[in-house]
């Protein structure tokens, strides 16, 4: 069985250790390749690779760096169906889903292509008599990325592109659950004319990755996963002097005021709550209906669509296409399932049941259907905590501001959505929200690449977000320089304060 191996220093190598973990396909619940797993020494030779590489890069001009990410885009754009295949076939999400994903992360590509543009700094001629002073931005060193199962090309894409065009180097750990297009891109990156070492990705257990936020070698990290493990990282990363940007759970939740467009609102909803069979950190999971008569007339819209669902494997280009596939894996099955089982006992009122789902001629694929909840409440943990699957949870407020204080009452504040025919209402909402990413009859608010990712409260750790202008200054430190260049005449010792003026 084939066996998707590291790449390091510009190659493919398999661990010394002989050790691997099986890869399957979510649609059918069939081992589908094996995967490497690296000892606590592999993982540290990728780090000296990439610290050896480092002193090469960072010298290399801004426009040359430029021009092999322009090449990379070139060839992400040329592989893509083959990168979608990967996807598809490791995570279960549906064709058009794993393209639009290397889409987003494409455009993040092309945003790093500008970097000659987002680090030239500043410059200020005649600060004092004869005195210039001017700022450098330069990289921070070795820098390592751990992502989730979720976007397994995107996520890596919101770092990657941008640290290496600010000329780090970069050590990626993705996940065991679909690790092969973070490969794939390392050798197209390769191709496109990165130099060896520049980019490594390693797999490995979650106990030897603990040194890619540990070593002294690496200067920062960035995570993407559960809250409990991005803090944990967090403060781990932050103790041993490392800049980190790590980013948690989220609960994001939908306002649906009486005055929005249904029509519009309702197709917006089911796409943010089962798409990607909702496992999406931007996904839709809650809606806070203002009023009853609102409520009521969701639940009656949205039954029918959502038994109408067609739910099925990520069918290839060409396929007639289903709207929803399996979840990753049996773990996550069976933990999104005990989520609708704890809905139920406690008190919700579960009017499409998503378990027990089959889809014909796929009877071991990990599926759950549709599954929605009605009267939910803040005392319930379908509520509290994130499910990451296809449940979606209507809850009933009487009023805009009774909604408002529920939704910024909950511990994550990722994003979060109105649904509105009102500029004043939508303008206070964005105003009053505690999140940090806000749709206004969007609901799944994702920045572009030039804007910057990230959420508030226990959704987020570390004080710059990913991608956009906060991802150039996460990834370089800047230095600021002042020069004076005599004409030959005497300085005189100066003692005090030095003003410039």
């Amino acid at each position: 069985m084939q066996i998707t191996g590291n790449f390091i220093a510009g190659k493919t190598t398999f661990s010394a250790t002989k050790e691997t973990i099986p890869v399957y396909d979510p649609a059918t619940g069939n081992v589908i390749r094996e995967l490497t797993q690296s000892s606590s020494e592999e993982v540290s030779q990728a780090i000296a690779v990439a610290q050896e590489a480092f002193h090469g890069w960072s010298r290399t001009s801004p426009l040359r760096r430029a021009r092999v990410l322009f090449n990379f885009n070139a060839l992400l754009e040329k592989h893509r169906d083959e990168l979608a295949e990967l996807i598809v076939s490791e995570h279960g999400k549906v064709w058009s889903d794993a393209q639009g994903e290397l889409t987003r992360g494409m455009e993040v590509v092309e945003f790093a292509c500008g970097i000659p543009h987002l680090i030239k700094g500043e410059y200020s001629a005649n600060v004092g008599t004869g005195v210039d002073s001017y700022s450098l931005m330069q990289p921070v060193g070795v820098v390592a990325g751990i992502t989730p199962f979720n976007f397994p090309a995107m996520v890596p894409m919101w770092m990657f592109p941008v640290a290496l065009a600010c000329g780090n180097t970069f050590v990626l750990k993705p996940p065991a659950l679909d690790p092969s297009a973070a490969v794939r891109m390392a050798e197209l990156l390769t191709e496109a004319g990165l130099p060896d070492g520049v980019f490594n990705v390693v797999h490995c257990s979650n106990q030897n990755a603990e040194q890619l936020y540990q070593d002294p070698r690496i200067a920062a990290v960035s995570f993407v996963g559960s809250s409990g493990v991005a803090e944990h990282i967090y403060k781990t990363a932050s103790a041993h002097g490392k800049r980190v940007q790590a980013f948690g759970a989220a609960k994001n939740h939908a306002i649906v005021m009486p005055d929005a467009d249904l029509d519009a609102t309702i197709n917006a909803i089911m796409g943010g709550a089962f798409g990607s069979a909702g496992e999406r950190c931007m996904a839709l999971p809650v809606v806070v209906a203002v009023g009853e008569e609102t409520a009521d007339t969701l639940i009656e819209r949205l039954k029918p669509m959502i038994k109408a669902l067609q739910v099925g494997p990520g069918k290839h280009r060409g396929d007639a296409e289903n709207e929803m596939g399996p979840v990753v894996s049996a773990a996550h099955q069976k933990k999104v399932l005990g989520y609708i089982d704890k809905g139920e006992q406690e008190g919700a009122t579960l009017i499409i049941d998503g378990r027990n789902y089959k889809v014909a001629g796929y009877d071991n694929g990990y599926y759950v259907g549709g599954t929605l909840f009605d009267h939910v409440t803040p005392e319930m943990t379908i509520w509290r905590e994130e499910i990451f699957g296809p449940v979606l949870s209507i809850m009933r407020a009487a009023d805009y501001q009774s909604a408002l204080q529920l939704v910024n009452s909950h511990e994550f504040g990722n994003g979060s959505a109105i649904f509105t025919s009102d500029g004043h209402t939508a303008r206070s909402f964005v105003q009053d929200v505690e999140a940090g990413m806000v749709g206004v009859n969007i609901p799944v608010p994702v920045p572009m690449a030039f804007h910057s990712f990230g959420g508030w409260k226990r959704s987020v750790f570390g004080a710059l977000n990913v991608h956009g202008p906060d991802g150039v200054r996460f990834y370089t430190r800047m230095k600021t320089a002042t020069a004076r260049w005599p004409a030959g005449e005497h300085i005189a010792s100066e003692f005090s304060m030095p003003t410039l003026g």
